[in-house]
């Protein structure tokens, strides 16, 4: 019976270990592919200017009833009937906290031609983190006990956590995270609306913005299966055939459709930004669109 039993737990170490291997292996090409999408971006980003704390006068702006008379500036302000508040630029590093999704539905991918959406946001969140390290800010993964860092240390560590070992759930559902801190949470996000609903409200406790990276498979989308066709599960359930599945196609792109407006009201909502990205489609758009959302929000 023992013999049995540590035959069982040899197998399953040689398992791990040819599993731990194959996805090694693909770091390398995944780390390639980010660092020259963050070389193409850099290039099209004129600076990041923003406002946040440092010495540095940026500019002024018209003063918002949430300001608080405290931030009134008043010499400048002296100077017409407005008031006015003076922005300074951003001068403190801060934290962007990043997390990839591991669910089963994220290794789908339709064909040969495009990536799994599991690769696709890692990426897409590899070469942000390129591009924030450069720019002096520092990276950490949500649910990974290292100390945020930034630097090549620090894309080295994110990387590496980004491509080989995707977020559980349980790092959204329960974010051990800093007050006021950014986030990019990469998803298919085909949970139910209220599902993300209660996971946002916790970053929303914290006052958290962010933006949420929607990986969309072009199948997902545009559903174009036709005749005698079985769908099966990413993870445990039951299977769905169909004897026409083009019958379906109107009703699943209205559902889908719902769906995804469902989830830009729920961004809106929270003030976060939502990106959608097409795995067949360059991933430099969605990192540009995610370099630019993160310094709107700063």
């Amino acid at each position: 019976m023992a013999r049995g039993v540590d035959r069982h737990k040899e197998a399953q170490v040689v398992k791990l270990r040819h599993e731990g291997e194959e996805a090694a292996a693909s770091l390398p090409a995944l780390l390639a592919e980010a660092e020259r999408i963050a070389a193409t971006v850099a290039q099209g980003v004129h600076g990041r200017r923003r406002s946040g704390v440092g010495e540095t006068f940026w500019q002024y702006r018209h003063h918002r009833p949430e300001d608080g008379r405290a931030a009134i500036d008043w010499r400048q302000s002296a100077r017409s009937d407005q008031l006015f508040v003076r922005q300074n630029e951003w001068e403190a590093a801060n934290t962007i906290w990043l997390w990839r999704d591991g669910s089963a539905s994220m290794r789908f991918a339709s064909s040969k031609h495009v990536p799994q959406k599991a690769d696709r946001a890692a990426v897409c969140q590899i070469a942000v983190a390129a591009l924030l390290t450069q720019g002096g800010e520092r990276v950490s993964v949500l649910g990974e006990s290292a100390v945020p860092r930034t630097g090549a240390l620090g894309l080295e560590r994110t990387s590496r956590r980004l491509a080989l070992g995707p977020g559980a759930m349980g790092s959204v559902e329960a974010p051990h995270i800093s007050r006021y801190g950014r986030v990019v949470l990469a998803s298919d996000f085909l949970d139910p609306i209220e599902t993300w609903h209660a996971r946002m409200s916790r970053f929303t406790a914290q006052e958290c913005q962010g933006v949420l990276l929607r990986i969309v498979d072009p199948a997902e989308e545009d559903f174009p299966y036709s005749g005698r066709t079985r769908f099966e599960p990413a993870e445990a359930g039951d299977s769905l055939l169909f004897g026409r599945a083009e019958e379906a196609r109107k009703t699943y792109r209205t559902r889908w459709r719902e769906h995804g407006e469902a989830l830009a009201e729920l961004a809106r909502s929270r003030g976060w930004a939502l990106v959608t990205h097409r795995t067949d489609r360059p991933a430099t758009s969605a990192v540009l669109a995610l370099y630019r959302a993160l310094a709107r929000e700063a």
